[in-house]
C-alpha cells in the first residue's frame, strides 16, 4: 500500500504543480493561443488511457500497467522540462496524460486485488487523502518553485520520487490476473476512443473557444453520439467487450456512476471558480489564495480518512455518502449567497463545509461499484468510476463558466445602460474595463488607474466596484447551478441499494460455487 500510494502521490503531486507554474512557463516559452492545450490534450488522454486500462488489467493483472504508467510519465515529466516551445509541452504532457491515466485506474483498483471490499473503506479514504494532499501542496510548490528555480524544475523535482514508486512496486506488488487467455477487443477501443474525445473536446471548447451553438460544437455533440450507438452495437457481439454493457443493468453500478458524475461537476466547480471570488471579489492575492484553498482541501483529507475507517468498522456506506452529499451541497448553497460584503473568515468557512462533504462522498462511491461486479470486471468497473467523475469535472466546469459567463455579460449591459452623459462615453473607453475578469489581474488594473486623470478617479473606482458586485452575482448563479447538481445527486443516492461489504474477494455466487466444487472433489 505504501508503494501504490507513493505512485499516486507522485502522479497527483505533478499534476497539481504544474497549474500555478503554467503562466511563467508559457511566458518564457510562448504560446499563449495554445495555453489551454496543455490541460486539455493531459485530461484527453488520462481519461482514455483510465477507461481502456481497467479492462485490460482485468486480463493481464495490475502489475504490468502501474509500472509501465511510472515508465510514461517519468519519461513524460522529463520531456516537458526540456520543451523549448509550447507545441512540444502539450505533446509531452499528453505522453504524462497516458502514464498518469494508467496510475490513477491501476492504484485504486490494485486495493481491490489486496483487500477485501470491507477491508477497503479505510484505503480508499487513505488514497482519497494522498490526492487530497497532492491539491493542497502542488499548488503552492509550484508557485515556490517558479519564484526560486528555473521553471523546469517543476517537471523534474519529483522524478526520484517516481524511480522509488517503480523500485517498490516491482519488489513488492503482486500480479493478481484471469485465468487463461481471452482475446483484446481492440475495435471497441478504438470507437470508445472516437466517443469519448469529441464529448470532451466540446464541453472543454463550449463557452470559452466556441459558442456552445457553434457548428464546430454541434459537430462533436453528434460525432460522439453516433461514435456511442456504433460502441454499443460493437460492445454487444464482442467476444471480451472492453466494458461489458451488462454492468448497467447492475443499479448499484450505474447509481454510483451517474452519482460520481454530478458530483464531479460540483466538486470541479467550487475548486475552479472559488479563486474568481477570492482574486476578484475580495481582491486577495493569488498567493494567498492558494493558502485559502487549503482549507476545503485539508478538511477532505480529514473526513475521507475518518469515514473511511468508519466505513470498515461498521461495514455502512451509503450514510455517508448521503451525509456527505448533504454538507456539501449546503456548503456550495452557502456559496452562492455570497457577496461583496462576505468576510475571508465566511469563504473558509464555506470552503470547508465542501471539503468536508467531499472527504465522506469521495471514497463511498467508488467502493460501491468494486463491492457490486465480480472481481474479474474490478478493473474495467473502478476504470469507469474515475472516468465518470473526471468526465463531470469536464461538463460541470464548462457549463458553471458558461453560466456565470451570461449573467456577467447581462449585468455588463445594464450597467452600460444605466450610464448616462459623459459618465457613457467615459466608460466606452475604459477598455480595459469592459470585463470584469480584469480583476483577476490586480497589475493590468494598477496599470489602467494610472492612466485616469485625477477627476475621474471616482468614477473609475465606481467602476470597480460595479465590476466586483457583477462578478459576484455571476459566480452566485454558477454555484447555483452547482447546488441543484449536488441536490439530484443527492435524490439520486437515496435509491443506492445499500449490500454487505464483502469479507472475501469473491461474490456470493462464487463462495457457494466452490463450496459445491470441493463438495464434489470430495
Amino acid at each position: 500500500m505504501i508503494a501504490i500510494m507513493a505512485a499516486m502521490l507522485f502522479a497527483a503531486l505533478n499534476q497539481t504543480i504544474v497549474g500555478t507554474a503554467l503562466p511563467v512557463i508559457v511566458a518564457d516559452i510562448g504560446g499563449m493561443d495554445y495555453f489551454s492545450w496543455v490541460f486539455t490534450i493531459y485530461m484527453l488522454t488520462t481519461s482514455i488511457t483510465a477507461i481502456l486500462v481497467g479492462k485490460l488489467s482485468d486480463t493481464y493483472g495490475r502489475k504490468p500497467f502501474i509500472l509501465t504508467g511510472i515508465g510514461i510519465f517519468i519519461l513524460g515529466s522529463f520531456l516537458s522540462g526540456t520543451s523549448v516551445n509550447i507545441y512540444q509541452l502539450i505533446i509531452y504532457r499528453g505522453l504524462q496524460g497516458f502514464g498518469g491515466g494508467m496510475i490513477m485506474s491501476t492504484s485504486f483498483t490494485a486495493i481491490g486485488d489486496l483487500f477485501p471490499p470491507r477491508e477497503r473503506g479505510r484505503w480508499q479514504g487513505m488514497m482519497s487523502s494522498v490526492f487530497g494532499l497532492a491539491s493542497v501542496f502542488g499548488p503552492t510548490l509550484g508557485g515556490y518553485i517558479v519564484d526560486t528555480w528555473q521553471w523546469n524544475w517543476v517537471f523534474w523535482v519529483f522524478l526520484p520520487f517516481g524511480l522509488v514508486a517503480f523500485t517498490m512496486i516491482w519488489k513488492m506488488f503482486p500480479n493478481v490476473k484471469s485465468a487463461g487467455k481471452t482475446s483484446v477487443d481492440y475495435v471497441g477501443a478504438v470507437i470508445l476512443a472516437l466517443t469519448i474525445v469529441p464529448l470532451l473536446l466540446a464541453f472543454s471548447w463550449a463557452g470559452k473557444t466556441f459558442a456552445w451553438d457553434s457548428m464546430m460544437i454541434i459537430g462533436l455533440f453528434v460525432w460522439s453520439s453516433i461514435a456511442l450507438v456504433i460502441f454499443i452495437f460493437a460492445e454487444t457481439r464482442a467476444e471480451n467487450p472492453i466494458i461489458p454493457l451488462h454492468l448497467f443493468r447492475n443499479s448499484i453500478f450505474t447509481i454510483s456512476n451517474v452519482g460520481g458524475l454530478l458530483m464531479g461537476m460540483g466538486m470541479f466547480g467550487a475548486i475552479m471558480y472559488m479563486p474568481f471570488f477570492v482574486q476578484g471579489v475580495l481582491g486577495i492575492s493569488a498567493t494567498r489564495t492558494g493558502f485559502v484553498m487549503m482549507s476545503m482541501m485539508l478538511s477532505m483529507v480529514v473526513t475521507s480518512t475518518i469515514g473511511g475507517q468508519l466505513i470498515t468498522k461498521t461495514g455502512r456506506y451509503k450514510i455517508f455518502a448521503l451525509m456527505g452529499l448533504t454538507i456539501m451541497g449546503l456548503g456550495m448553497f452557502s456559496m452562492s449567497r455570497m457577496s461583496i460584503d462576505t468576510t475571508l473568515f465566511g469563504v473558509i468557512r464555506n470552503l470547508v463545509m465542501v471539503g468536508l462533504g467531499l472527504g465522506l462522498t469521495f471514497p463511498v462511491l467508488t467502493l460501491t461499484v468494486q463491492n457490486a461486479v465480480d472481481h474479474k470486471y474490478l478493473g474495467v468497473a473502478t476504470s469507469a468510476s474515475q472516468f465518470f467523475r473526471q468526465a463531470g469535472g469536464t461538463i460541470g466546469v464548462s457549463i458553471m463558466g458558461s453560466i456565470m459567463n451570461l449573467i456577467m455579460a447581462d449585468e455588463m449591459k445594464e450597467m452600460m445602460a444605466k450610464a448616462t452623459g459623459g459618465a457613457a462615453s467615459k466608460l466606452q473607453n475604459m477598455g480595459a474595463l469592459k470585463d470584469p475578469q480584469v480583476l483577476m489581474d490586480p497589475d493590468k488594473i494598477a496599470g489602467v488607474k494610472e492612466k485616469v486623470p485625477a477627476d475621474m478617479l471616482p468614477l473609475f473606482n465606481q467602476i470597480i466596484q460595479s465590476m466586483r458586485e457583477i462578478l459576484s452575482t455571476s459566480l452566485s448563479g454558477a454555484f447555483l447551478f452547482g447546488v441543484f447538481v449536488l441536490g439530484v445527486a443527492l435524490i439520486l443516492i437515496s435509491f443506492l441499494k445499500e449490500i454487505p461489504l464483502r469479507l472475501t474477494n469473491q461474490t456470493e455466487e462464487q463462495s457457494e460455487e466452490n463450496v459445491e466444487a470441493k463438495s464434489v472433489s470430495s
